[in-house]
């Protein structure tokens, strides 16, 4: 079919935040082409360094505050090794959700005091190996603390222990979560199960854990100050609170530019209410819903705009004050707990990208422009509903330069197979052998629902040496 040219339209660009290591691997051509020729499309291509200048990042907002501190990284947010073993080599740790998580960190060498298992369903099989190396365990339920237990007394074996809290209250209103014990249920845990003569031998209490949904400060702020307040009626026990873990979700910031952003956001609501032109392919809402002409809801996408992010959000939580005027952060000192953290997203913050070969160019019936990429949509995907990043276009060919705009689409057989839902604007026609990079992918993008339907291989992982400017592989 021939590709008819584009009539004038209007789009909305949202460019990231490119990484000096990503410009320069998008410049050398060769490399990234060799690469694709041996290992197929897609790539993803991991940077170890900006892990741990994050890392090391967040460690130094810690010591500015005299906390003492440990970060453990999230690994189900990017699945390969080296970031656990370069987390390992600076004596942090790594929070492990899955049985197989946690037997590869071993099988690595890394030693079990830095690692945490939090899996959101803990077999028989996954408690057995945390127990039998000793590797601290979150707890979520009953069920689990008598499994663990059992477990432990037959085996006559100790294993420290967390308990996961919930129900913090906030504004007068308690947050939902379906995970952990509520402050009170856990107080009487630590009553009955923890303290004076009848504690338990087998399982050791070291500390509370929690992970709070969505990204507000104030709400961590405030969870920070009533698990504190715990800690205290725990002392009155006799029983020390080693740790305060308060997990992740820290922001992290993709784009350049607030006000494409704003303007997106913008377009995207009258786009749905059919006030403008179509901005995403046939004008998907992005889990807005829509009644009687009014949205009720915001779209279902991260917030890709952060002017407080990373360091800056977690220095907001440590300096929030409580009624008295006292920091967060004085107040954990005070009580002398080490306080831990549980990034995965902001961790990985520019540490990969995922590149793309062009496949194919044709119209759909409604005279869109489809550019098809080897790859699929599980390859760029998380729970978000769309990645909300303008690629990088590498021609491999030298064309007439003309603005058109289309879709990326993949290889599933699906008519809702869109790498990217939005319209994007290429400054030349993509040719077949072209590539698209999809840049700071490596935080949940790539690893996170890939699947291998179709039996499509899923994509080779590399890692970039800029001192040696080669790609090697890993697991």
């Amino acid at each position: 079919m021939e590709l008819n040219k584009q009539e004038s339209f209007k789009f909305y660009q949202l460019k990231p935040v490119v990484s000096d290591w990503i410009k320069k691997v998008c410049s050398q051509d060769l490399l990234l082409t060799t690469a694709l020729e041996n290992y197929g499309s897609p790539i993803n291509i991991h940077h170890v360094p900006s892990f741990k200048n994050n890392l090391l990042s967040f460690k130094s907002i810690f010591d500015s505050f005299g906390l003492k501190n440990k970060i453990y990284f999230a690994r189900k947010a990017n699945k390969i090794i080296a970031f656990p073993e370069a987390a390992f080599r600076l004596n942090e740790g790594i929070d492990t959700a899955s049985y197989r998580e946690l037997a590869q960190c071993l099988e690595a060498g890394i030693h079990s005091k830095n690692l945490l298992v939090t899996a959101a369903v803990k077999t028989k099989k996954l408690l057995a190996l945390a127990l039998d190396k000793e590797v601290a365990v979150v707890l979520d339920n009953w069920d689990e603390f008598h499994a663990l237990q059992q477990m432990a007394f037959e085996r006559n074996k100790s294993i420290p222990v967390f308990l996961r809290l919930s129900g913090f209250v906030v504004e007068g209103k308690t947050l939902h979560s379906r995970f952990g014990f509520s402050l009170e249920e856990a107080f009487e845990m630590v009553k009955n199960h923890f303290s004076g003569p009848s504690a338990l031998v087998h399982l050791k209490f070291v500390g509370f854990h929690f992970h709070l949904n969505g990204y507000s400060i104030p709400e961590r702020a405030e969870a920070l100050l009533q698990t504190a307040a715990l800690i205290k009626r725990c002392i009155g026990l006799g029983v020390k609170t080693q740790i305060l873990d308060f997990g992740g979700g820290i922001l992290i910031n993709y784009l350049k530019s607030e006000k494409q952003w704003s303007k997106f956001h913008k377009a995207s609501k009258k786009s749905v209410l059919n006030q403008g032109p179509e901005i995403t392919y046939q004008n998907d809402s992005l889990g807005m819903a829509v009644y009687q002409d009014s949205i009720l809801n915001e779209p279902l996408v991260y917030p890709y705009y952060n002017e407080v992010h990373s360091c800056d959000f977690l220095k907001e939580v440590l300096s929030y004050k409580d009624a008295s005027g006292t920091t967060v952060a004085a107040v954990l000192k005070d009580l002398d707990v080490e306080v831990r953290i549980e990034p995965g997203r902001s961790l990985m913050d520019q540490a990969g990208i995922t590149v793309a070969r062009v496949c194919f160019r044709k119209m759909d019936t409604a005279g869109n422009l489809m550019v098809g990429l080897e790859m699929n949509r599980t390859q760029l995907r998380s729970s978000s509903a769309d990645f909300l990043l303008d690629p990088i276009h590498l021609p491999q060919s030298k064309v007439e330069e003309e603005t058109v705009a289309g879709f990326l689409v993949g290889g599933y057989c699906l008519e809702s197979e869109l790498i990217l839902k939005r319209k994007i604007a290429f400054k030349s026609m993509p040719q077949i052998g072209d590539l698209f990079v999809f840049v700071n992918t490596a935080g949940y993008m790539m690893h996170f629902y890939e699947s291998e339907a179709h039996m499509f291989e899923l994509a080779q992982n590399l890692i970039y040496d800029s001192r040696k400017n080669n790609l090697t592989t890993t697991v």
